[in-house]
């Protein structure tokens, strides 16, 4: 007898390969879940500011900066960093050792080591002349799909006073990431906690995130239009000040002129922009900027010229 099911040999069924999920992303630090977004905005810009840069080696590396402000008096800074050998990325490199002092005698300094493949350590130091003002321990787990990270600030057992910060994110899809912070301190006769939720959605031209807790909220959005043209927008709320501020940013890059402009516009009446120009083949890099306050009637201006 044929075949009266129809049925085909087992040798003619097409055979499907078993699907395989990519592993979900690390969602990185906390610290940097805005990152994209503020990197539109141009940095304040007052007085006139010349850096020089001076690669000594492949580990280390040295920069004098001198500014003259109408605000202040002028101001000597002396910057040095050195880089270790290993490198898990291109903007992470282990034993890292940045050191800032000004010509007062005031230091900012930062130590990152690497402990484990997963596990980061932070240590943070800032000094006015000879007395301590901060000091602040970080440690971060970094896991396939998520980070979480626990800091320590000015940590007193004598006293009885310290800030304590504790983050987690974790990664639910490839787009989605979502997690908290909790900011607990203590000190003689006060104690209190704040926790704050936070969320990122990326997509492959932009980026949402928001920060809400009793505190306030933080909110911002990245978009990238194409190669030359970003623009972000950033909403903050502080319900213990009272104050919240709107501000829209962008950020124009002209590869062929060797220039990048940015600006941004406010809530508070607040314009600035910032005008960079390298000047190929010198190393060197020009930088204007203007900011005006039509609330308070202020303006300000600012020049730089960074060589190396």
């Amino acid at each position: 007898m044929g075949n009266t099911l129809g049925l085909a040999p087992m040798g003619a069924l097409p055979r499907r390969s078993p699907r395989r999920e990519e592993p979900l992303p690390n969602p990185g630090s906390f610290d940097e879940l805005h990152r994209l977004c503020k990197d539109v905005f141009p940095a304040q810009m007052e007085g006139v500011k010349l850096v020089v840069n001076k690669v000594l080696s492949s580990h280390f590396q040295v920069a004098h900066t001198v500014h003259m402000s109408a605000l202040g008096l002028p101001g000597y800074h002396l910057h040095a960093a050195y880089a270790g050998d290993w490198q898990l990325s291109p903007a992470e490199v282990f034993p890292t050792v940045v050191g800032d002092m000004d010509s007062s005698g005031s230091l900012n300094a930062q130590v990152l080591l690497l402990l484990a493949e997963r596990l980061r350590a932070k240590a943070v130091f800032q000094t006015q002349q000879a007395k301590f003002l901060t000091w602040q321990f970080d440690g971060e787990y970094r896991g396939d799909d998520y980070t979480a990270t626990l800091t320590l600030g000015n940590p007193d057992l004598i006293g009885e006073s310290v800030i304590m910060v504790a983050h987690f994110l974790q990664s639910l899809t490839h787009q989605l990431v979502l997690g908290g912070e909790l900011v607990y301190h203590r000190r003689p006769g006060e104690e209190g906690a704040i926790l704050t939720l936070a969320g990122k959605y990326s997509a492959v031209h932009w980026v949402a995130t928001l920060n809400v807790g009793s505190g306030g909220a933080h909110a911002s959005y990245y978009h990238r239009a194409n190669e030359q043209v970003q623009v972000g927008v950033e909403f903050e709320a502080n319900t213990r000040l009272q104050d919240t501020t709107f501000s829209f940013g962008y950020h124009l890059t002209l590869p062929q002129a060797n220039m990048v402009f940015r600006g941004l516009v406010d809530s508070n009446w607040c314009v600035g922009a910032v005008l960079e120009k390298k000047m190929p083949p010198l190393p060197v890099t020009l930088a204007l900027g203007a900011f005006l306050n039509h609330w308070r009637n202020r303006f300000h201006c600012g020049f730089s010229i960074t060589v190396g």
